[in-house]
């Protein structure tokens, strides 16, 4: 069993509190990605995890073992950087057999790790080749087996898809899941990319100012998000302060900028003031039956390929529909719209 675990974890530099009392566990096997926007923390607790930084206070368990004062180099953790920090004067095999040439593993045994790591990634072809001769995916992949061949308990991973191309990025993170799930590692991933977060998470934290304020598997985040910096943060979302006016059975009726609003969703605090949210994708042109009529004109139509976002205005409220495919929508039509009660998702103001 490889459980990870944080308690209260605080990290200053200087006046600025960087990481505010963390707490975390990461189960056996289990894939976390720590996701939020520069400056929230993520890479701090990730290298802290790592023993590359000395932590102000808290407490860091692998399998019940306190790592607070073990080294780096000492933990049974291996780290992914975002920088990829291969040796350019070294060969792939060689890059990727010096941690075991590190913990003194005979070179026989080394060489035929080595190579087996570097054939689970691929690059076979490439293990006399330098890192200079290599593309910025081909360098990550020696990154990654050079991780593995170590066979840590715990793999962590910095941004390591950030310097790469989206298509690249797109096949390398399902690569990397899928890695992960086969020799079922215990990891922990940092990003700032939604999409990627949700791709390939089995949890995700969601930080903001050195603290997590939800973690859920993706479609829970998405979906259900439990504050407005969730629901704004991953992918598009339109929120609109409200009013509870009534509570019935399993329908809240809500006093919303673009008129009452019906939702299935019964709030589980106090209070009538709240945040009305949706994705723009949950609106849909209206049909008779269909609850939430929502009347508006358009402003703009943008298409984007498998999409086009349509930007809609009531009582000078401005909010997003995305639809399918191309739409004929132009500035200035009025566009009727409606939105299913499950869509939509109250949160405390």
């Amino acid at each position: 069993m490889s459980v990870l675990r944080i308690v209260n974890l605080v990290k200053k530099y200087g006046k600025n509190i960087v990481v505010d009392s963390l707490n975390l566990e990461v189960h056996d096997g289990e894939f976390v990605t720590l996701l939020g926007p520069s400056g929230c923390g993520k890479t701090t607790t990730l290298r802290a995890l790592a023993g590359l930084v000395e932590i102000d206070s808290g407490e860091i368990y692998f399998d019940d073992q306190l790592m607070n004062d073990v080294p780096a180099n000492k933990r049974s953790a291996s780290m992914v950087f975002q920088t990829y920090a291969l040796f350019p004067h070294m060969t792939v095999k060689d890059n990727v057999a010096f941690g075991l040439k590190m913990q003194k593993i005979d070179k026989k045994e080394r060489d035929e790790r080595a190579l087996a790591s570097i054939e689970l990634m691929g690059l076979q072809d490439l293990a006399d080749r330098k890192p200079g001769q290599l593309s910025g995916g081909q360098q990550q992949r020696v990154a990654v087996a050079r991780a593995i061949v170590t066979q840590p308990k715990f793999l962590l991973f910095d941004e390591p898809l950030s310097n790469l191309d989206l298509k690249l990025r797109e096949r390398l993170r399902v690569e990397i899941r899928e890695l992960q799930k086969r020799l079922n590692i215990t990891s922990v991933y940092v990003t700032h990319d939604q999409a990627e977060a949700l791709v390939i998470s089995d949890r995700i934290a969601v930080m903001d100012k050195g603290r997590i304020v939800q973690l859920d598997d993706p479609a829970t985040i998405y979906n259900r998000p439990s504050s407005a910096f969730t629901a704004e943060f991953i992918g598009q979302a339109n929120i609109l302060h409200g009013k509870i006016q009534s509570k019935e059975a399993n329908t809240v009726i809500v006093d919303s900028p673009v008129g009452l609003i019906k939702t299935n969703e019964l709030p589980a605090f106090s209070g009538l003031n709240v945040l009305v949210c949706w994705r723009p994708e949950d609106m849909v042109v209206y049909t008779d039956g269909m609850a939430n009529r929502i009347v508006g004109k358009v402003l703009r139509s943008i298409f984007m390929g498998n999409l086009t976002d349509v930007f809609v205005e009531i009582n000078s409220v401005v909010f997003r529909v995305q639809m399918a495919g191309l739409t004929n929508w132009k500035s200035g039509d009025e566009i009727i719209l409606g939105l299913p009660c499950d869509k939509v998702r109250l949160i405390e103001a």
